[in-house]
């Protein structure tokens, strides 16, 4: 399996953090985390141009193949829910724009698979992810752990699906493996 650079990002009007990782094989490497701050910039539209231009940059400077980003979830604040969403989307339009890869995971799928549990705070992920990747010191906003964890999230997933695929039937499968079938 070749190297392979994922580029993981928690989308936020005032803090989006985000973690870089190296895949070599089964194995991860940090080559950066941090969290760009926002709450300076009063404008909504100014802030979604800044997301926008500092993942660019990200891009062009590491040079990502893949982009993994946590996706917006329904809380009691239907306007906060609205920026994250617009957040989230510059960002993937970032990426779409450099031809990279985009994949998506719930807060919840994040959690679940750098901790084991679905329900883990951002002080627990951030513990778990300190531990894997040995890194000495927790940052100051835990927004860029988060970032991280959705790099982690997406290594392991994508992992977990070229050891062995699931199908949802025979059908699916003898789709995907057309060598498999006798011939009579």
């Amino acid at each position: 399996m070749a190297d392979r650079i994922i580029l993981g990002i928690d989308p936020g009007t005032n803090i989006m953090g985000f973690g870089l990782i190296l895949c070599k094989g089964n194995s991860i490497e940090l080559i950066k985390m941090d969290v760009i701050k926002l709450s300076k910039i009063n404008n909504q539209p100014l802030k979604l141009k800044k997301i926008f231009e500092t993942t660019l940059e990200l891009i062009n400077h590491y040079h990502p193949d893949e982009l993994s980003i946590e996706a917006q979830f329904y809380g009691k604040n239907i306007q906060s829910m609205l920026k994250l969403g617009r957040a989230q989307g510059v960002a993937i339009a970032a990426a779409l724009y450099r031809s990279i890869p985009v994949f998506e995971y719930s807060p919840r799928k994040i959690k679940q698979s750098i901790t084991g549990n679905g329900s883990s705070s951002k002080e627990q992920v951030a513990a778990m992810l300190l531990n894997l990747l040995k890194i000495k010191e927790v940052p100051e906003f835990l927004d860029a752990t988060d970032g991280l964890a959705v790099a982690v999230c997406h290594f392991f997933q994508k992992n977990k699906s070229e050891k062995g695929k699931s199908y949802s039937g025979w059908k699916s499968f003898l789709s995907d493996n057309p060598d498999r079938v006798l011939k009579k």
